[in-house]
C-alpha cells in the first residue's frame, strides 16, 4: 500500500469518528452527578453485602472443620 492510500484510509477514519462523536448525545451535569452517585452507592451496598456473605460462609466452613 502507498503512503498516499495510508493517509488518506487515516484521514476518512478520523473523519468518520469526528461524525460519529457529533450523533452522541451527552448528559448534562446533574444527570451524570446523579447517575455517578448511583453507581457508587449500589456499588458501596454491594460491596456490604457480598463482604457479609463472605463472612457468613467462611464462619460456617470454620465450624464444620
Amino acid at each position: 500500500m502507498s503512503d498516499e492510500k495510508k493517509k488518506a484510509g487515516t484521514s476518512n477514519w478520523f473523519h468518520g469518528l469526528q461524525s460519529e462523536f457529533k450523533k452522541i448525545s451527552w448528559p448534562d451535569r446533574d444527570t451524570l452527578t446523579r447517575e455517578t452517585v448511583t453507581v457508587a452507592v449500589v456499588s458501596i451496598i454491594l460491596g456490604i453485602i457480598i463482604a457479609t456473605l463472605d463472612m457468613i460462609i467462611q464462619y460456617g466452613i470454620n465450624f464444620l472443620i
